[in-house]
C-alpha cells in the first residue's frame, strides 16, 4: 500500500510583463480562470485541496471520478473551471464555491471542468524533484483527458502565439514553466505568468450603501492590500456585482462588521464618508485598467471572492 503525502503545496508564478529572451527554453501554458486545487487520489478516494488547505472534494462530487480512472495513487495540480460558451467564467464558478453539498440541479446548471497541468506523485515515486517535461509526459500517459477532466496541451516555445491564442479565447494568459525545472512546492521560483488584463487580489475592508435600485444593496466595497505590515487602502470598486454575488457578500460581511476602520493609512475623506468596515478577512479580484500614482486601482471591476487565498497572502502585484 503507498502512503501519499499529506500536503504538497501548490507552486506558485511570478508576474511578468513581457517574455524572457530564451522563451524558447519554456514549456507554455495557457492560464485558466478558476480555483487552484491539488488532487490526492488513493484508496478509491479523492481529497481536493485548495491554496489554503481546504478540501473542496464534497463541493465538486463530479470530479470524485478520477478515483476510476488514475489506476494508481496520485497526486495532481490543476485548476477547477466553470464553463460559459466553452470559455472558463469566473463569475460561474463563484456559485459553486459556497456551496458545501450541491445539489443535482446546481451540478447540472454550472458543470465544472478539472484542468489538470501536473503530476506531482505516481505510485511510490514522488515527481517534483523531476523535469517539467518529464512529468508532463507522465501527466499524459495517465489518460485522464475526459470530461470532466482535462489535460490541456503544452507548447515548447512560441510564447506569442500561445498569448494571441488566450486572447482569443478570452482567458487571462499563459504561464511559462523551464522546461527542466523541478516543482518547487509553495515557492514562487523558475514559473513566469504573463496576462492579458490586470487583475489583482484584494482584501475587503468596508462596504458603502448602494443607491437608486441598490439602495437597500451594498453600493461598493472598499479596498486595501498589505503594505509594509499595514493594510493600505487601494480604492474602491462599485462594478462587475451580480445581484447573486451582492447577497452571498451582504451575508458573508454581516457578522463582520467593526466599529473602526481596519487600514493603517490614511483614507480619503469622500471614500471613508458613510462607510461601514469590517473585519479584513474576505479576499476578493478584481480587473482594472492600472494603479494610479498614489496607488488607488483605476476602473476596477468586481470578478469575485477568493475562497482559496488567505489575506496575508494579498500584495499589490506589479
Amino acid at each position: 500500500m503507498t502512503d501519499l503525502p499529506r500536503l504538497i503545496e501548490p507552486m506558485l508564478a511570478s508576474l511578468r510583463h513581457e517574455f524572457p529572451a530564451d522563451e524558447e527554453s519554456y514549456g507554455w501554458e495557457l492560464k485558466w480562470d478558476g480555483l487552484r486545487a491539488v488532487a490526492y487520489v488513493e484508496d478509491g478516494k479523492v481529497r481536493l485541496l485548495s491554496r489554503n488547505d481546504k478540501d473542496m472534494a464534497a463541493s465538486y462530487p463530479e470530479l470524485g471520478v478520477l478515483a476510476e480512472r488514475t489506476g494508481a495513487p496520485v497526486i495532481l495540480d490543476g485548476e477547477i473551471v466553470a464553463l460559459r460558451h466553452g470559455r472558463p467564467d469566473f463569475g460561474l464558478l463563484q456559485s459553486r464555491m459556497h456551496v458545501l453539498r450541491p445539489q443535482d440541479e446546481l451540478l447540472r446548471s454550472v458543470p465544472v471542468q478539472y484542468n489538470v497541468f501536473d503530476l506531482l506523485h505516481h505510485g511510490n515515486q514522488p515527481l517534483t524533484g523531476s523535469p517539467y517535461t518529464e512529468r508532463r509526459a507522465r501527466l499524459e500517459d495517465l489518460g485522464l483527458n475526459s470530461d470532466p477532466v482535462r489535460t490541456p496541451p503544452w507548447h515548447r516555445g512560441g510564447a506569442d502565439k500561445i498569448l494571441a491564442e488566450s486572447i482569443a479565447k478570452g482567458l487571462e494568459g499563459v504561464v511559462g514553466k523551464p522546461l527542466g525545472s523541478a516543482y518547487h512546492p509553495g515557492q514562487r521560483r523558475d514559473w513566469i505568468k504573463v496576462k492579458n488584463v490586470k487583475q489583482q487580489e484584494v482584501i475587503v475592508a468596508g462596504w458603502k450603501p448602494g443607491e437608486g435600485r441598490r439602495a437597500d444593496m451594498i453600493g461598493s466595497l472598499l479596498l486595501g492590500v498589505n503594505d509594509d505590515g499595514q493594510l493600505r487602502y487601494a480604492g474602491h470598486v462599485g462594478t462587475g456585482f451580480t445581484d447573486d454575488m451582492l447577497a452571498d457578500l451582504s451575508e458573508q460581511l454581516a457578522p463582520l462588521g467593526r466599529e473602526t476602520s481596519p487600514f493603517g493609512t490614511k483614507i480619503p475623506g469622500p471614500a471613508a464618508r458613510d462607510a461601514r468596515w469590517v473585519e479584513p478577512s474576505l479576499v476578493g479580484e478584481v480587473a482594472f485598467a492600472e494603479w494610479t500614482a498614489d496607488g488607488i486601482l483605476r476602473q476596477p471591476s468586481w470578478r469575485g471572492l477568493r475562497i482559496d487565498k488567505e489575506p496575508a497572502e494579498v500584495h499589490r502585484e506589479d
